[in-house]
């Protein structure tokens, strides 16, 4: 089946880099355009070439209406779009232009991280579980600055373990404040890029916005929040259960980690694993899992994370036939009864 859009200006942004948004559509949807005149012409199977239609359609009527594209948003919203049959290009579009991030206007950059921020709308307890890269932290204060500028919370409770990756807290220098900001120093960061720095310095001053050590949860109710819980693969069950129990009414709870980067001390079990086990199937929870496609920083990220993750699976696979060789064989080492006389 063959059909055409009609172009209009803004044909540009659409090409992308070396025309790598077009490659992405060809490779998403199973169609090959070709450039004439006045017209993009789609070509493949009847299906594929009508959600093409669809997506370059929303393109240019958004265009027309002044909507204006950067390249890298674009690719990402051509990721999800390609992926999720049930998207529109237009309904992503709007969905992030509604919410209020600050300084910062959001696009999610795969499939997953559309159902994190789903995730984080819908349900009172989110658990986003997957490497580093993937935007699970960001985007969550994300979605915490647009509930506090939106007055659907009254502060953001942002919180970590301080737990040591081969160095000890007490042999930093400073106050305890100071040996534990570099701990919390990803939450800044990302405070930073939606809010300017005076008005996250005047929230913080007014306890608005409240960035602290885990350990420093206990015993407080936490009404009217938005509490993430980041690095939570380095809470103890102990601490997990702890944390889970501090949300309060009109509170959301967004819990971050990655299971594959357990600080703790050896034999001592990851909250993050125990909570995920523990309540599973619990209504009001929702769990989203991320891998190395949804990895948004150098692309050599992803090569790392999904090298790493082989290496894993070898280990373990060694590890099994280890085991199995040193069983002793049926029977083996067993006397057989000597007669009695």
């Amino acid at each position: 089946m063959i059909a055409s859009v009609q172009i209009n200006p803004g044909i540009e942004n659409l090409f992308g880099t070396r025309d790598e948004n077009i490659r992405l559509i060809e490779n998403g949807f199973g169609v090959r355009l070709h450039l004439l005149e006045d017209r993009i012409e789609i070509e493949g199977e009847e299906d594929s070439v009508s959600r093409a239609e669809s997506l370059l359609a929303d393109y240019f009527d958004l265009v027309r209406g002044g909507y204006v594209f950067s390249n890298g948003d674009l690719n990402s919203y051509l990721k999800v779009v390609s992926e999720d049959r049930e998207v529109t290009l237009e309904a992503l579009v709007l969905s992030s232009r509604q919410r209020n991030f600050g300084k910062k206007v959001l696009a999610p950059k795969s499939i997953n991280q559309k159902r994190y921020l789903e995730a984080i709308e819908r349900s009172d307890l989110v658990f986003g579980v997957g490497p580093a890269g993937t935007g699970k932290t960001y985007l969550a204060v994300a979605m915490a600055v647009s509930a506090l500028l939106s007055k659907r919370v009254s502060r953001i409770i942002l919180t970590r373990p301080a737990v040591e990756a081969g160095e000890r807290l007490g042999f930093l220098p400073g106050t305890l404040q100071e040996k534990i900001d570099p701990y919390l120093r990803p939450l800044y960061d990302a405070l930073f890029e939606m809010l300017d720095a005076e008005k996250v310095d005047r929230y913080i001053e007014r306890k608005t916005i409240e960035v602290a050590p885990l350990a420093f949860m206990r015993g407080r109710t936490l009404n009217d929040s938005f509490i993430i819980l980041d690095e939570a693969q380095n809470a103890t069950a102990e601490q997990m259960k702890m944390v889970l129990t501090r949300q309060g009414f009109n509170s959301k709870m967004v819990v971050n980690g990655d299971t594959t980067q357990v600080d703790l001390p050896a034999g001592r079990r990851s909250g993050l694993v125990d909570a995920l086990d523990v309540l599973k199937g619990v209504e009001g929870i929702s769990v989203v899992y991320f891998d190395e496609r949804d990895v948004v920083r150098h692309s050599l990220v992803q090569r790392i994370v999904r090298a790493y993750e082989r290496h894993a699976e070898t280990v373990a696979t060694e590890q099994q036939l280890v085991l199995r060789l040193a069983e002793p064989a049926a029977g083996a080492g067993i006397e057989p009864s000597k007669p009695q006389v």
